[in-house]
């Protein structure tokens, strides 16, 4: 098999001993010494050779910045399986009760249970028991085992972190790369390119980061703008959708709004990506950073910044503010006086985050994904077509001549997609926003891990596929850590412990279901062992409004069925009392409860997270030790030249005669393997005052 090269060069022979061969030899040692390997291939030329060079290790071949964005990838690519066991676990425990749940199994048989309409004009009364699949959903989401995969989601993000930093310090380690100092390397670099070269001194603005600020809240403001025209197309939707004739649309009006506003949302998320990049390029600009590791810092936060918003501010708005901001019948809150805003289902307001979660991933980890792929693809195919030159037309009795194979390679390389300074960016932001999808939200969607989990698997080929045959070669870099992503990961794991806390307490129904059995339901009453506690949880968790107290405007369609049976009553969900609609006792301790849970979820979960940075080192034992034996032998070293009496072994002399039979005995017996070290000592004369001599044996 031919072997394959990454850089192929062509050296004309010179004479032994010319200028040229002496520059030629000083260059490829030069090339040997920075870890290539040199081979000479024949060609059939008499006065060329072919050298054939590639670099040794991957850090090399691609810099240590790019070896580390994989390194880390794969590190949290493994761990992501133990958090998709874990979320298989637990959607596995909430199917096993998917039919036996008392609380489904309530709503299930709620047939004479009238529900009050949901839209304004032209909408039924309907039965509870039509929304029996749903409550099942919900209920298979919405358990016990939801709060422990929570708190284990939020212990797992520690431990990934802290176990990374100890994975880093052996990768930087074995790369010469631990004390490594960016900042004096990239002075250096300066001042070989220019020897008078002065540093950029630091400076701040106040004026400039006032500015700043003031525009960065303002894209804030648009992008969460953004978020309430969704809640507004929404809002629209279920009006609409109920009032279609087609019945299947209108009985699951609410669910097909919240499928089409997210596939809406994620349309929102690719348009406002590509402004969010333009206006935090402008903000860096606009701030001036000093050096290149502070721009692409200050890039970072900016540009995270906006797509947390751009991809969170829906779904914070489904998870904690639907159901709860829209008042209640005969006072709804509506936009521009018209559409009413969404309601929850009486089992709970989880399952729409759970579907928005679902549609948002899938999409961004099959769409983006291809696109991510085939754009490069595409485009080194035109490149390709477009550089390759056409092939001259033979005339007769004319032979075709052999194309050059260094030729080729070279236009090879040419056609390959350019890259630029955002190329390795772009890939480290779209795994840190699926990081965030992993651990924010993940008590709402246990599934997450595992769809994270078989896109990496996927996006680890894909991305050297693109870096290897897609893209020319970046320009390699050290880099010791993945730089400001891991303060990005840390804010993301302490936001995941407040907003899984935030789900549980207020979006799950785990909270009002402990309430009422412990202070409302029939087993506080009497001793029912053999009976479920939250029999009754349904029908205590709706309240009842009497319809002539709609507003005026409101049209609803008398025929419902068993209109009659509830005394012109239907029900809503809410804890209100039936004649003048506030809130009832219930609902202060339910909101008491839920106060109480989160402080003490998210104190626990804290607490858990530093015990687990602190029970796990960031550095290894064994590197401690290495760095700790390298710095010893290192001032060991200076110590020897700067102080040699005190280094045991060394001989010490007053004057240089005492050193003349010693000499001599080198001269006689070169066995004797000797070295002398001249010091000087104090501010004396030019020759030294003291020498010594120490012997390597």
């Amino acid at each position: 098999n031919e072997e394959k090269w990454d850089f192929v060069l062509v050296s004309d022979i010179h004479e032994m001993g010319s200028e040229k061969e002496i520059k030629r030899k000083k260059f490829l040692d030069e090339l040997s010494k920075k870890g290539f390997t040199i081979k000479v291939r024949g060609s059939g030329r008499k006065r060329q050779q072919i050298l054939g060079l590639t670099w040794a290790p991957a850090s090399q071949k691609m810099g240590e910045k790019v070896a580390l964005y994989f390194a880390w990838l794969g590190w949290y690519t493994y761990l992501l399986i133990f958090a998709a066991v874990a979320g298989l676990a637990t959607v596995a425990a909430g199917a096993t009760v998917f039919s036996s749940s008392q609380v489904s199994k309530e709503i299930c048989n709620a047939n004479n249970t009238i529900m009050c309409p949901l839209c304004d004009q032209n909408c039924s009364f309907w039965l509870l028991s039509d929304t029996c699949t749903y409550a099942k959903v919900t209920h298979m989401i919405d358990n016990e085992a939801t709060v422990v995969f929570a708190m284990f989601m939020a212990i797992w993000a520690t431990v990934f972190l802290e176990l990374w930093k100890r994975e880093r310090a052996n990768v930087v380690t074995s790369w010469d790369l631990y004390g490594w100092d960016e900042e004096e390397e990239e002075l250096a670099l300066q001042l070989i390119n220019n020897s008078q070269h002065e540093p950029r001194l630091y400076q701040h603005s106040y004026l400039r980061s006032t500015i700043v600020l003031v525009l960065a809240l303002l894209m804030i403001m648009v992008l969460i703008g953004i978020a309430h025209a969704l809640v507004i197309y929404r809002a629209m939707a279920v009006a609409v959708f109920t009032q279609s004739d087609t019945s299947l649309l209108s009985q699951h009006a609410d669910i097909v709004a919240v499928l089409t506003g997210s596939v809406l949302h994620y349309l929102t998320i690719v348009i406002m990506t590509k402004v969010n990049w333009k206006v935090a390029l402008f903000l860096c600009d606009l701030e001036k950073p000093r050096t290149s590791t502070q721009r692409e810092n200050s890039f970072t936060m900016k540009i995270f910044l906006f797509q947390f918003f751009t991809h969170f501010s829906s779904l914070i708005y489904v998870a904690f503010f639907l159901g709860r901001v829209n008042g209640h019948p005969g006072h709804y809150v509506r936009i521009a006086g018209h559409w009413r805003l969404e309601e929850c289902h009486p089992s709970g307001c989880i399952t729409d985050l759970f579907i928005q979660m679902a549609v948002i991933m899938l999409l961004k980890q099959t769409i983006s994904n291809i696109m991510e792929y085939l754009i490069p693809l595409i485009s080194h195919q035109l490149r390709k077509k477009k550089k390759h030159p056409q092939r001259r037309h033979l005339m007769l009795g004319e032979e075709e001549e052999a194309e050059d194979p260094c030729k080729r390679q070279w236009l090879n390389n040419y056609e390959l997609n350019e890259v630029n300074v955002f190329s390795l960016f772009n890939e480290y932001l779209e795994i840190v926003i699926q990081y965030s999808f992993t651990t924010i939200f993940v008590a709402a969607f246990p599934l997450a891990p595992l769809l994270a989990l078989v896109n990496n698997v996927i996006e680890i080929h894909m991305d050297a596929i693109k870096m290897m045959r897609l893209r020319r070669r970046m320009v390699p870099r050290k880099a010791k850590d993945i730089g400001i992503w891991l303060q990005v990961l840390e804010a993301i794991g302490i936001l995941a412990v407040i907003g899984n806390g935030l789900v549980i307490a207020i979006t799950s129904d785990f909270i009002p279901v402990q309430v009422y059995k412990y202070m409302y339901s029939p087993c506080t009453r009497e001793n029912h062992t053999s009976m479920d506690c939250s029999t009754g949880y349904i029908n205590n968790s709706l309240s009842v409004f009497h319809i002539q107290d709609f507003e005026p405007h409101t049209k609803a369609r008398m025929d419902g069925p068993g209109l009659a049976l509830t005394g012109l009553c239907c029900r809503y969900r809410d804890y209100r009392n039936a004649d003048d609609y506030t809130y009832t006792v219930q609902f202060w301790h339910i909101f008491a409860a839920r106060l109480a849970f989160l402080i003490l979820f998210e104190h626990v979960a804290l607490c858990v997270k530093l015990i687990a940075a602190w029970y796990i080192p960031d550095v290894p034992q064994r590197v401690k030790n290495k760095i700790l034996t390298e710095k010893h032998d290192h001032l060991r070293e200076e110590l020897r030249w700067v102080m040699p009496w005190k280094v045991p072994g060394v001989a010490r002399f007053q004057d240089l005669s005492a050193l003349e039979p010693l000499f001599l005995q080198k001269k006689k017996s070169p066995k004797l393997k000797q070295e002398a070290i001249l010091t000087r000592e104090g501010l004396g004369p030019i020759f030294p005052s003291k020498l010594c001599l120490k012997r390597k044996d």
